[in-house]
C-alpha cells in the first residue's frame, strides 16, 4: 500500500468529532483549502448547488456559537466550555435557483465528509451540526430567502480526543470523570449485512 493510501486510510479512521478546541485562529488560507476540498466533492448531474459562508470573525462567531446545540445525549457536558468555542464556521448553504435535483443531500454529504476530513488531515477538529436555529442564524448572518441553510461546520485545532468504544446494544456516548468523550461505534462484522465472494 503506497503511502498516499495509507495516510487517507489513517485520517478517515482517526477523524472524531470535536467539541473542545484550541483557541488558535485557523488561518484564511486553511479555510479556503477546506472548501476547495468540498467543490471537488461528487455532485449529482454535476449540478453543483451547494455554496458556503465562512465565518472566523471572532465577534461574528459569538453571534452563532448561541444557536448551535451540541451533544444532546450529554447536555451540558458536551457544550464547549467558554474557552474551548470554535474558532471558526462553515454553513452550508442549498442554493434554491439551482437545486433542481432530489439528490441534493448526497452532495451535501459528500462535500461535508471532504471538509471533515481534510480538517483533520491538518490537525483542526470539526462538528457537524443540523440542530441549529435556522432561522436566527439566517438573521444574524442576512442570508437571502433562496438559500436554504442546512448545516453548521464548527472548527478549531482539537483541544480534546474521543475514544472509540466497543457498541455493546447503545449508541449513547459519554463523558468519564476526567472529561473524556467515549463514543460507541459498531464493529464491521455487525454492519456488513451479506458477503457475497
Amino acid at each position: 500500500m503506497s503511502k498516499a493510501k495509507a495516510t487517507i486510510y489513517k485520517i478517515i479512521i482517526s477523524r472524531r468529532t470535536i467539541r473542545q478546541f484550541q483557541q488558535r485562529p485557523i488561518p484564511r488560507a486553511i479555510l479556503k483549502r477546506l472548501i476547495n476540498a468540498a467543490r471537488l466533492a461528487p455532485s449529482a448531474a454535476n449540478l453543483q448547488p451547494i455554496e458556503f459562508i465562512i465565518v472566523s470573525h471572532k465577534v461574528m462567531g459569538a453571534r452563532i456559537f448561541p444557536h448551535l446545540r451540541w451533544a444532546n445525549y450529554i447536555t451540558p457536558y458536551g457544550i464547549p466550555a467558554p474557552d474551548k468555542k470554535p474558532t471558526a464556521y462553515i454553513l452550508v448553504l442549498l442554493n434554491k435557483a439551482n437545486a433542481q435535483s432530489k439528490y441534493a443531500p448526497y452532495d451535501i454529504g459528500a462535500a461535508v465528509e471532504n471538509i471533515l476530513l481534510a480538517a483533520w488531515g491538518l490537525g483542526i477538529g470539526s462538528c457537524w451540526m443540523h440542530a441549529i436555529d435556522r432561522d436566527k442564524i439566517k438573521k444574524v448572518l442576512r442570508i437571502p430567502k433562496h438559500y436554504q441553510l442546512d448545516s453548521v461546520i464548527s472548527l478549531g485545532y482539537k483541544a480534546e480526543l474521543p475514544i472509540v468504544e466497543e457498541y455493546r446494544g447503545s449508541v449513547r456516548y459519554w463523558k468519564d470523570k476526567r472529561g473524556i468523550l467515549h463514543v460507541p461505534k459498531k464493529s464491521t462484522h455487525q454492519i456488513i449485512y451479506k458477503e457475497i465472494i
